[in-house]
């Protein structure tokens, strides 16, 4: 049977032994009160740890508690709580439509503006790469009248399980600006 050594040309056990000297006496730890201990010597990563820092151990980043919701404490309070809407005055016929069900068409829209008074458009805003619903629209009443009788009749409005938000939309100028 051959044995293959490490190519150190020693002979001796891995993991070392009981016996470390040269005589039969068993390998005993001496204790650490008796004798100084000599210092570390440091990697070379310790030592460029050091230079950064002046020789003191980083300090560990440890986040902020959570609160009860879930969020870090220091978070956003707009993460927290969703966005309150705005409303805008009517004073155009041209109303905005939040809060809209993803599944409601433009034809829905028209059927439930109708009731209020004469609907000339309803467009429900769509993304581009899929034509799925953002989730609001924006319907065109016949007169200022009427867009605010629909404001008055149809906000907080269950509509497809849901709580319509209707107001004023904003003007063209404020859309451009942004």
């Amino acid at each position: 049977m051959t044995t293959h050594s490490s190519g150190r040309g020693s002979r001796r056990p891995r993991g070392g032994g009981s016996r470390r000297r040269g005589d039969d006496r068993p390998y005993r730890q001496k204790s650490s009160s008796s004798t100084p201990k000599a210092p570390v010597k440091k990697s070379l990563w310790d030592k460029f740890l050091d230079l950064f820092t002046g020789g003191n151990p980083p300090i560990a980043k440890v986040p902020p508690p959570r609160t009860t919701n879930g969020t870090h404490s220091n978070d956003s309070p707009r993460s927290a709580s969703p966005r309150k809407p705005e409303s805008v005055e009517v004073t155009t016929p041209r109303l905005y439509v939040g809060n809209l069900s993803f599944e409601a068409t433009e034809s829905d829209l028209f059927e439930l503006f109708n009731g209020v008074g004469q609907v000339q458009n309803a467009e429900v805003v769509t993304y581009k790469h899929n034509q799925r619903s953002k989730g609001f629209a924006f319907v065109q009443m016949q007169t200022v009248e009427e867009a605010q009788r629909a404001v008055h009749e149809l906000h907080d409005k269950d509509f497809l399980g849901r709580k319509l938000l209707v107001s004023g939309a904003k003007s063209n100028k404020h859309q451009s600006a942004s």
